[in-house]
């Protein structure tokens, strides 16, 4: 690839900025050292002069969770006339909401769990579904506010008001029910699912805090699970990655019912600009692969720059 400027938007003010930095710094990093020009940008909200004034030939967008996932720095983008990298606005809009990803997916044979969104005032007063169960907030990633509302937790019954939880921070929840078993995941990157990961908390379950600190949940990468589960993973995820028309990486989260077979295998998530942190999935998965860290990140650009010129 020939030298290029790339504009590395990172940071933000969401839930995830940190993660956000993390992914930024590497991004910058390994394509400085493949000599591209990088001009590292933390957004503000005075991104649309911060990117008019770098000018770059594309822009790697290394945000997490709004607004920089959802559509809007995707929408402004568009506006600007700039090329970026991952998947555009209407997909954005779409793949973060975890509704309406349901909507696109589960018609076209991927199987998700059922649910429904809730307000969360009404949790004070009864439960929406059959305990176990879970809560999320509807667009939000990363498991930021993931709640596991059990028969014997501490919630109440039912929640109390003043029980530190999603519900205290949203005004709508997603309540699914709680699926068993083990959590897996797929990275999709070029139209080519990579692999499949089994993600083991060392407690607990696997939360924002579990993805990204170091030592607190083991990766086995691939996974040990059966041929037909991890062809049904890896068909799922590129499925899901096409009807939603994703662009670069993407990432697709599972949970797993190890006493099902192929028939406990649903989709939870799926993750359009997901992490390039050490501890993040994508990069693990390319690496077994025999894809390097810099390279992933060339190969994403490239793509960008291909959809740009109908290549």
């Amino acid at each position: 690839m020939n030298p290029l400027h790339v504009a590395v938007l990172m940071g933000g003010w969401s839930a995830e900025r940190e993660v956000s930095l993390v992914t930024g710094a590497g991004v910058a990093d390994a394509l400085e050292s493949r000599g591209h020009r990088v001009t590292r940008i933390d957004m503000g909200r005075d991104v649309a002069q911060r990117l008019a004034e770098a000018a770059p030939d594309v822009v790697f967008n290394a945000l997490h969770g709004t607004p920089g996932e959802d559509g809007t720095v995707q929408g402004l983008m568009d506006l600007m006339g700039l090329t970026y990298t991952h998947s555009g606005l209407a997909t954005s809009v779409v793949a973060i909401d975890k509704e309406l990803t349901k909507q696109v997916l589960v018609p076209h044979g991927i199987r998700m769990p059922a649910g429904r969104v809730v307000a969360s005032e009404s949790l004070y007063v009864e439960d929406p579904l059959p305990r176990p169960y879970v809560l999320k907030p509807v667009n939000e990633g990363s498991s930021v506010g993931v709640a596991i509302v059990t028969e014997g937790g501490n919630h109440g019954h039912p929640i109390g008001r003043d029980v530190e939880g999603p519900w205290q921070h949203f005004e709508q929840l997603l309540a699914e029910p709680f699926i068993r078993g083990r959590e897996l995941t797929t990275a999709v990157l070029g139209g080519e699912a990579l692999a499949v990961t089994e993600l083991r908390p060392k407690s607990g379950f696997y939360d924002y805090d579990a993805k990204y600190t170091d030592g607190l949940t083991e990766h086995v990468c691939p996974a040990d699970i059966p041929d037909a589960v991890r062809d049904e993973a890896m068909r799922m995820a590129l499925a899901a990655h096409r009807q939603l028309g994703c662009r670069g990486a993407s990432r697709s989260d599972f949970r797993w019912d190890d006493e099902k077979g192929v028939e406990g295998l649903y989709l939870l998530e799926v993750n359009t600009q997901p992490g390039m942190t050490p501890l993040s999935l994508v990069p693990e998965q390319a690496r077994y692969r025999g894809i390097s860290y810099p390279e992933l990140v060339e190969q994403i650009v490239a793509e960008a720059l291909n959809e740009e010129t109908g290549a």
